[in-house]
This record gives C-alpha cells, sequence and structure tokens, in this order.
C-alpha cells in the first residue's frame, strides 16, 4: 500500500482509494488441478475444487490505511471494500460494514449461481470459470442478471464495480465481444442501477466499451468513477486519461476531485 501511494504521489493523483475485496461465498472450480492453481489460490482450494475466501482483516486494513496517511499528508486517501454478492450475504455484510467505516464501498457480482444438472444442487462459480459449463452469451446474459438483481437488492454499496467483468475472460475461439448483442440486459442492470441513485465505475483494467457509458447516461445514471483495478503499484492509473477522456464525450464531467467523481 505504501508503495502504491509513493505511485500516486509521482503521478500528481490527488487521491487513492484502497478497496479490499471481501468475498462471503463457497466457489467452485469448474477444472483444472489444485496443483496448477497460483499459490494464493490453492492455500484456500480443498481436494474437491471448492474454494473458501479467507475473511477480510479488517483491523489490519485499516492500520495500514493509517500509516499510509502518516506518510503522505498530501495525498488523499480513502478506505474501501469491495463486497462480492452482498445481495447473496446481507448479514455479513452488514456487520463487516459496521466494523469497518469504509469511505468508499463497491458492489460488485464476481460469481453466478447454477443448478448442477446432475445433482440438482445450486453452487456458486466464477463468471469467467461459467465459460467452460455455458456458452459465452449465456454468461454475460446471466452475469447482467445477477447485476439488476444486485442493484435492487443490496443497498449497502455506494458504487457498481466492473458490470464488464466476464469480458475479461472472453473466450478466445469465440466471435469478438461485441455489447450491441447485450444492449437491453445492460440497459436493464443500468436503469436499476441509476435508480438507486449510486455510481457506475469505469474500470480501465480492460477499458469499458464507449456504448455502455453513453447507455448509462440514457438510462438516468447521474454518476461515475474510476478504478484502475491496480493489484500491483505500476498498474496504478493504468488508461486512466483515456477513460476520463471517454466518459467527458458521454457527457461528464469532474467533480471536486478529478478522477474520483464526475458527474453529468
Amino acid at each position: 500500500m505504501e508503495r502504491t501511494c509513493a505511485r500516486a504521489v509521482e503521478l500528481g493523483l490527488p487521491s487513492i482509494a484502497f478497496t479490499e475485496h471481501a468475498d462471503f461465498g463457497r466457489t467452485i472450480l469448474v477444472s483444472g488441478d489444485r496443483e496448477d492453481l497460483p499459490g494464493w489460490l490453492a492455500a484456500h482450494t480443498d481436494e474437491h475444487g471448492v474454494v473458501t475466501p479467507p475473511d477480510l482483516d479488517v483491523e489490519g486494513y485499516l492500520a495500514s490505511i493509517a500509516r499510509c496517511r502518516d506518510l503522505f499528508p498530501g495525498l488523499r486517501i480513502l478506505s474501501g471494500v469491495e463486497l462480492s454478492e452482498p445481495h447473496w450475504h446481507s448479514r455479513r455484510t452488514a456487520e463487516l460494514i459496521d466494523l469497518g467505516g469504509f469511505d468508499r464501498v463497491l458492489g460488485s457480482v464476481h460469481n453466478l449461481r447454477h443448478v448442477d444438472e446432475q445433482t440438482r444442487e445450486e453452487h456458486e462459480y466464477d463468471s469467467g470459470d461459467a465459460y467452460r459449463m455455458l456458452d459465452a452469451d449465456t454468461v454475460i446474459r446471466n452475469y447482467l442478471a445477477e447485476v439488476e438483481k444486485l442493484a435492487t437488492g443490496s443497498d449497502a454499496f455506494h458504487v457498481l464495480a466492473h458490470i464488464d467483468f466476464p469480458v475479461r475472460y472472453w473466450p478466445a475461439g469465440a466471435a469478438p465481444f461485441d455489447p450491441a448483442r447485450f444492449e437491453e440486459e445492460y440497459r436493464v442492470a443500468l436503469r436499476a442501477l441509476a435508480g438507486s441513485g449510486r455510481a457506475l465505475e469505469v474500470n480501465t483494467r480492460v477499458p469499458l466499451e464507449p456504448v455502455i457509458v453513453r447507455w448509462w447516461y440514457e438510462e438516468g445514471g447521474r454518476t461515475l468513477t474510476f478504478g484502475s483495478d491496480a493489484h500491483r503499484p505500476e498498474d496504478l492509473a493504468d488508461g486512466l486519461r483515456e477513460a476520463a477522456a471517454m466518459v467527458e464525450t458521454a457527457g461528464f464531467r469532474p467533480g471536486t476531485h478529478p478522477y474520483d467523481l464526475w458527474r453529468r
């Protein structure tokens, strides 16, 4: 975190938010041997391919935030959390938010629920991994349907993160991803989010399609924020200038803190 703050100062950013992940579900890996997984993932995966994420160390996280604020007094440093499927885990979500007192809370969908055809049991699967079970179009449509449920089913978050998350894992052998094929599904999800008065994140890790930002504007969305999903200091603000220029074309303007909340 300290190296990321130093990078923010080097880049001239006025503010930064550390939104640590909080995952409450147990995810089943569709395929792949445990031995082939990255070390951090293998450590939380059992012999049946079930991933049980560890609890967020809130005390340690907040201590790191406080240390960074002391070291970089000229940088506006926000605490934050990214909640995975908070509409599925309302009790644990509320407990975490009460404990952390976060400045910025993101809501996100990482997992999809799917019924096993043999056992008829419902399980959670990572949406990127779901391409191994379902055709690509179905993954996108199921994902956007879950985003709509998140927007209407939870009031715990301020910003919707990466509405295009499964696009990161779009199958190499499929036809190129075309958001126009899913316009109605995107609009339904965006309309639900706009109606709740919350913000849409433009995540620059995989640049958000400009047409989706235009749909956000047309469906009544008023606020945008940016995230570079920088898990490494050197990735901080990657693609940020280009993303800012893109949303400005769609009609959004910077607020009090540039590259934080933009409004129409």
